[in-house]
């Protein structure tokens, strides 16, 4: 069966998030749109992650555990992830590899830490935008070793991707689909990368505020609604298509 999804969006813990993206808020707004599964992808940390399935079961869709990893090459990477134990897991990992900078709220925003009601729990003091020290090459086997699945960010796009950043695609990276925006001229851009070909991909809004959360447009077939059903899916390459 077919299940509209998003899984990259930014909470108010990203920096870069308005601050209108509380968990409540945004698990309400994707309902509204039509969505049945998304997934919370901060910039480097999984805190919001509880709160936001608390949410989404309250609206009546599903919320899976993600991050969007800043590797120390400054690539974005989707991580998604089985639970909320992996994803703690992974926060851990992370934030021993983010550099010892100072978030600066008046410059980047806040990072408010929030549970299911929008209630403001704690306020992270490391800069989380920041590049890890976590090289590209690593992070889809440290995916695996926690039972997620890690997939290249937004590849189309002129900064913070694989493809800008680095130049070109190796399958030694480790990676099983990759996710491109929904302005991506697919054969323009496969005519560049070649490397790419045959590639898995999904589409995902990479939501920063409210109102850049789109109406579904894109669907998955899943066993069932579940974060396992998800990478299961990215894994055996059963997305939207494939470059």
């Amino acid at each position: 069966m077919g299940y509209y999804f998003d899984f990259h969006l930014h909470s108010c813990l990203s920096p870069c998030g308005d601050n209108d993206m509380t968990p409540y808020n945004m698990a309400n707004m994707a309902a509204l749109a039509g969505y049945q599964i998304i997934a919370l992808s901060d910039h480097n940390t999984t805190k919001n992650c509880p709160a936001i399935i608390k949410a989404a079961e309250a609206a009546g869709i599903v919320a899976i555990p993600a991050m969007e990893l800043t590797t120390m090459e400054e690539v974005h990477v989707l991580c998604l992830l089985p639970d909320l134990t992996a994803a703690r897991e992974l926060d851990a990992i992370v934030y021993e590899h983010l550099p010892d900078i100072s978030n600066d709220p008046e410059i980047f925003g806040h990072q408010w830490v929030m549970d299911d009601a929008d209630n403001i729990l704690a306020e992270e003091a490391k800069l989380l935008t920041s590049a890890t020290s976590i090289g590209l090459y690593d992070v889809a086997a440290l995916l695996r070793s926690l039972g997620g699945i890690a997939i290249p960010a937004h590849i189309d796009r002129p900064s913070f991707s694989l493809i800008a950043n680095l130049g070109f695609y190796d399958e030694a990276m480790g990676f099983e689909a990759v996710e491109i925006t929904r302005q991506c001229d697919k054969k323009i851009f496969m005519s560049e990368h070649p490397e790419l070909k045959q590639m898995p991909y999904i589409i995902d809004s990479d939501a920063h505020d409210l109102i850049a959360i789109p109406d579904a447009r894109y669907s998955l077939a899943l066993s069932d609604l579940t974060a396992e059903a998800v990478i299961n899916a990215v894994a055996k390459g059963e997305l939207l298509g494939r470059l």
